[in-house]
């Protein structure tokens, strides 16, 4: 074990966290190694029932989604097809619980990998049957700000053919495809890893969000 690790270790231990020590530091690593880590059942029973409860009690009030930020932010159904509601820590505080898995997360990523990230944005998706996302990256040409992507999905019984698969591409162009089972987690680098939401075939639903290192501010929630 490094003293770095150690360090890390130590530093950690002091913690109350929702997840143990030695799975984030699995995590952090193969993410720092990959570029990308798939965690299943990254929300646990009560929690993931409160999040996905919350979900479908404001499908009615989720918009078409569109691309860019700020002045350039615009729909293009032909790109992406999802509908979104984002989320407002102040008004959505039947989330509190989840509020402070992201500040446990926060806190890992700056005390084992020196991020200095400083806050968050994310929203709730629905992929209807149809809905995909065209090849991407988490950033904006007008804002820069989006360090770590974060996705977990709120699919039960979701199954080969129902579409809605996260479709990552490596450096040299192979790819995976991440299926989006319930309480499973996808992290990766915002700026670093080119992705789409393959079609889906029945409704597809997430939460997905960002890890900031500027204050999310300078974009917009749109």
């Amino acid at each position: 074990m490094s003293a770095f690790t150690t360090f890390a270790r130590n530093l950690l231990n002091a913690l109350d966290t929702y997840h143990t020590l030695e799975d984030w530091l699995s995590w952090v690593d193969e993410l720092s190694t990959k570029d990308y880590v798939i965690i299943d059942n990254f929300l646990k029973g009560d929690l993931y029932s409160t999040v996905r409860s919350f979900f479908l009690s404001r499908l009615s009030h989720f918009a078409q989604a569109g691309i860019g930020a700020l002045d350039n932010h615009t729909v293009h159904q032909e790109i992406r097809g999802d509908h979104t509601y984002w989320l407002e820590r102040s008004r959505d505080i039947e989330l509190s619980d989840f509020w402070h898995l992201l500040e446990e997360t926060m806190q890992v990523f700056n005390r084992y990998c020196f991020l200095s990230l400083s806050g968050f944005e994310f929203h709730f998706a629905n992929y209807p049957p149809g809905g995909h996302y065209a090849r991407h990256l988490d950033q904006f040409q007008n804002r820069n700000n989006r360090m770590i992507s974060m996705i977990i999905y709120l699919n039960e019984g979701w199954q080969k053919g129902d579409g809605g698969e996260l479709e990552i591409y490596h450096k040299d162009e192979s790819t995976i495809l991440v299926e989006p089972l319930g309480a499973r987690c996808v992290l990766f680098k915002s700026a670093d890893v080119p992705h789409r939401v393959v079609e889906a075939h029945k409704a597809r639903f997430s939460l997905t969000g960002w890890l900031l290192y500027r204050p999310a501010s300078l974009g917009s929630l749109f």
